[in-house]
This record gives C-alpha cells, sequence and structure tokens, in this order.
C-alpha cells in the first residue's frame, strides 16, 4: 500500500496575520514550501490543498512538481480542505497527512509514519516525548469518515473513535510538535515550540 502525502495549506492564517504559508523562514524559503519539501522526501506521491483564489501560494507549491487542488470550502475549517484532499486522491491505499504550517518535521518522521502505514493500514501517529504530532497516516479504510468531516476539528474525531486502531510511532523529532501560528514562532529551527 502506497501512502499519498497531502499537505494542507489551506488555512487563512489569520492569527500570523495573513500570507503565512508565503513567510520566509531565516533560510528564505517559504514556510509552506519547506512544508512541502520535507514531506516530498519521504513520500514522492504528494498533493497540496490551497484556498481558492491563493493563487501565489498555488503556482509556489505547482513549481514544486506536485498537484495543487483548490478548494472553495476551505473557509469553513480544516475538515473541508482534507475532505477536499481525500476526494482528489480517491485511488489511494493510504494517506500521510501534513500541515503546510509545520516546517521543521523531519524527512526521516514522515518516512517511519509512512512505512508503519503501509505494514498496519490503521492510524499512524508519531510521537516525541511521549507528546503525539503530526503528520498523521490513515489508511483507505477511514476514506468515507475522513470524507464526512466538518469544521475545524480536522481528523482528531476520527483518531478518537477508532483509538483501538492507533498505532504511535516514537521519534526523536521536536518538528511533529511545532507548528507556525505567529511570526515569532518562524524563528531558528533550534526554538522550541
Amino acid at each position: 500500500m502506497t501512502a499519498i502525502g497531502i499537505l494542507l495549506a489551506a488555512g487563512s492564517g489569520s492569527r500570523f496575520g495573513g500570507r503565512k504559508l508565503l513567510h520566509r523562514l531565516q533560510d528564505g524559503t517559504p514556510i509552506g514550501v519547506a512544508s512541502l519539501r520535507n514531506l516530498r522526501k519521504a513520500l514522492p506521491d504528494v498533493i497540496a490543498v490551497v484556498r481558492t483564489g491563493d493563487d501565489e501560494l498555488s503556482e509556489l507549491l505547482e513549481s514544486e512538481g506536485i498537484v495543487v487542488t483548490l478548494c472553495e470550502d476551505a473557509h469553513l475549517g480544516m475538515a473541508h480542505s482534507l475532505a477536499c484532499a481525500i476526494r482528489a486522491s480517491k485511488n489511494a491505499g493510504a494517506w500521510v497527512i501534513a500541515l503546510g504550517d509545520m516546517p521543521y518535521v523531519a524527512p526521516a518522521t514522515i518516512g517511519a509514519v509512512a512505512r508503519e502505514l503501509a505494514r498496519s493500514g490503521g492510524i499512524i501517529v508519531p510521537a516525541c516525548r511521549g507528546k503525539r504530532g503530526l503528520p498523521v497516516g490513515f489508511g483507505s479504510r477511514y476514506r468515507a469518515e475522513l470524507l464526512g468531516l466538518k469544521g475545524d476539528e480536522g481528523a482528531r474525531s476520527v483518531i478518537r473513535r477508532h483509538a483501538q486502531d492507533v498505532k504511535i510511532v516514537d521519534c526523536d523529532d521536536p518538528g511533529i510538535l511545532r507548528d507556525i501560528d505567529t511570526p515569532g514562532d518562524a524563528g531558528s529551527p533550534l526554538n522550541s515550540a
């Protein structure tokens, strides 16, 4: 079972002040591109979901050689963006779902999630020092539930309903816990979130 990487990049970035995924990290790479590149290092097949009208981000991500899917319902919450990505990858056997504002996740961690997902086909969650993080892997048997999500909760409710199916992959990667919500969060990758 080969997993498809999904980069959720359709948020408004309102706490950031807008245009968050275009903000450049210290090395000059836009946040969304850094997140995408880490995902692509682990998974060759990646799609990104971008809100309709975010043309600059769409073009930037497409220039990295991936398929970008536009989500007209992105303003309704992350669950709608995720459902849009699942619909766009209907033939996938599994998905590794990453966020566009998490550029510090190590590709090795993403690869470990994908390998465990290929073995089990369940729900795979990375954890660092006992704390669960992202990206999360889902086998295709959760497709209908992922498509039915609403609001801004993402896939947490699916994980709760199927707690017995969750496999934790331990890692020493604090990047799985670090998202960027404000400009101050985008500092040095050595800072903890």
